[in-house]
Order: structure tokens, then sequence, then C-alpha cells
């Protein structure tokens, strides 16, 4: 197999990984990917014929509309092709350059911390709104007159809504202080779990990092001992030429095809997961949801609500670090490692 079939199956099985990633990691409707989908799907529509439509649109709303596991196996089925990589080539290779066992066995450590992590993701209630629960339910957070008001009712459940809850269509229940529905996790991110999403992001990106930090030492190791660089080959017309970068990514990519390509693959997740991580932590911080962030960038001015006669047609100014939920950074973030209950709240909002 020559370098240019192994780099076209490289990039596509990566532009695939980032459709994945990018579309419903945390909820198709909440990014511009999908929105940008939806919009190509709907350009493509006419010119698909209608048995096929009608059968992807089925396999479609079965993977990504209603509960199922398929994510999960996919997400251990990648971590296990990595690891398995690390652990048949990219260990002995790393022994060999010299890199201390100390280091080539923190990975395992970390691995064993985000399956914990990743079991608490999928298996912890997120704060499901009950018949049994509603009363102090409600009581948790004031209603903020803007997003949130009083009375409004859910009719799937038939309950009224606690501030801050959002109804989850894929299922089918109410969550309490509801972020978003994460498909890679099969559950709801919300109120009693979203610590353990928070840690779980943490840790896949420690992982990818760490073993992205050996395979690349590993590689320059090779590089630098070869002599790559500084060599010369013959080209196509027997003329002597330096190598270059191109040439020397080349040969690696051939010399190390699956390493090279794990590489890739773990730094696009560490920067794609650390700037979702982020941008979760910094809510955190100001004690807002993904899902709160999301309804405030499609609403006017916070003077324009529906009970105001007020429209000036301007967009929310969000702003991250303050809100009506808002208690100061210490206590947001202690709220999210421990959630609020009833009884424990005696103070009001002003």
């Amino acid at each position: 197999m020559d370098f240019l079939t192994l780099f076209c199956i490289y990039t596509l099985t990566v532009l695939a990984s980032i459709v994945l990633v990018c579309k419903y990691a945390g909820g198709q409707e909440q990014t511009a990917l999908g929105r940008t989908y939806s919009r190509v799907i709907n350009v493509l529509s006419p010119y698909v014929p209608v048995w096929l439509s009608r059968l992807s649109n089925r396999a479609v709303h079965k993977l990504f509309h209603e509960r199922n596991n398929l994510f999960i196996y996919l997400h251990l089925l990648l971590e296990g092709a990595v690891y398995t990589e690390y652990s048949y080539e990219v260990f002995g290779y790393c022994r060999e350059v010299g890199t201390t066992l100390t280091s080539l066995y923190v990975p395992y450590a970390l691995l064993a911390v985000h399956l914990c992590l990743f079991y608490l993701c999928c298996s912890r209630d997120p704060g499901t709104v009950t018949n049994t629960k509603h009363a102090s339910q409600v009581k948790v957070y004031p209603y903020d007159g803007e997003l949130f008001n009083p009375g409004e009712l859910c009719p799937t459940c038939n309950l009224v809504k606690p501030a801050r809850s959002k109804h989850c269509r894929v299922c089918n229940r109410c969550v309490q202080r509801f972020d978003h529905h994460c498909v890679w996790v099969n559950n709801c991110v919300g109120a009693q779990n979203t610590r353990y999403f928070l840690l779980y992001l943490l840790s896949v990106c420690a992982m990818a990092g760490h073993i992205a930090v050996l395979t690349l030492d590993l590689l320059l190791n090779v590089v630098a001992r070869t002599g790559l660089m500084y060599a010369h080959y013959v080209d196509s017309a027997g003329q002597q030429q330096p190598t270059g970068f191109s040439f020397v990514v080349q040969h690696l990519f051939l010399t190390f095809p699956r390493i090279v390509f794990m590489l890739g693959f773990l730094i696009f997740v560490f920067f794609l997961l650390a700037g979702y991580f982020l941008f979760h932590l910094l809510l955190a911080v100001g004690n807002h949801t993904s899902n709160e962030w999301y309804k405030a960038r499609g609403r006017g001015c916070r003077h324009c609500h529906p009970h105001s006669g007020h429209h000036c047609g301007r967009p929310s100014s969000f702003n991250p670090l303050r809100g009506f939920y808002s208690r100061g950074i210490f206590k947001n973030l202690a709220e999210i490692f421990m959630p609020l209950k009833p009884q424990l709240r005696k103070k009001k909002h002003k």
C-alpha cells in the first residue's frame, strides 16, 4: 500500500471522527457543525431515493434519538485500539530510546481512573425529576423570570418544571440542572453527575496528551538517531535531493504507519476535548449549563423577555462568569461537586 493510499485512509478516518465527535458529543442542536450538516442534508434530499431516505432517517433516529449503547462500544473500541498499539509497539520502542518505566506506566494508571469515571457517567442518575422528589426539587433553585418561569408544565412528564430543568427527548425524562445529553456515555449530564463528566473529560485529555507526548518523543528520537533531517535521497531523475520535513513525515508514516496514525488521532482528540473541557469548566465557574448558554444566545438583551414590552433586537450579552445563579467562583465549583439540596438552601438569590 503506497503513501498516498495510506494518507487518504488516514484523512478520511480522522474527518469521520471529527464529524462524530463534534456533531454528537454535546447535543447536535448546539453545534454549528450540526446545523451545517442539516443544511447539506436538506440540499441533497431531493436527489436521494425515497426508500434510502426513509431507511437512513430510521437509522439516524435509532442511533441518536433513542438510548442505545453503540457509542459506548465505539468509545471502548477506540480506547482499546489506542492502548493495544501503545502496548504492542510504542512501549517497546520507548524503552529502547531510554524512556523511564514510570512514564510508560502512567497511561495505565490514567486508564484505570478514566474507566471508573466513565462508568459513573454512564450509570449515575443525572437528577431525574420524579413524582416523589418533585416537591423538593422545585425548591432547589429559584426561577429567574427569563430563561425559567414558574408554572411551566412539561407536556410529557405532566409536572411543573423545576428551575434549570429540561426534558430530554432521548431519555424521555426531565433532568434537574440539565446540561446536555451525551451519546458517548448514553446518559444525560445534570445536577448529580456533572462532576463525573468534567473529571471524565479531564481524564481523556490526560490520557491522550500523555501518550501523544511519549509517541512524539519516540519519533523525534528516531529522526535524531538516524539523521533523517540531514540525509539525501535520489529523485526520479537520478539527482540527489536533501530531505525536508515532508520527506521525513512520509518516511515515518511508511515506517511506523500505525504509530503515526495513532499520534494524529490523539492530538486531534486532545485539542478537541481540551477545548470542550475548558468550555464546560468556564460554565461551571459561572454556575451555568450549556443548555442555559444555548438558550441565552438565542434571546435578546436581558430586558427582552416574553412578559416585557421591550424588544430592542440586540443579541444577548451572555457573561459566562456572572449570572442569576452565580454565587462566586468557589461556591459555584463547590456546587458542582456537592449539588445543592433544598434543606441546605437558607438564602434566596437577590
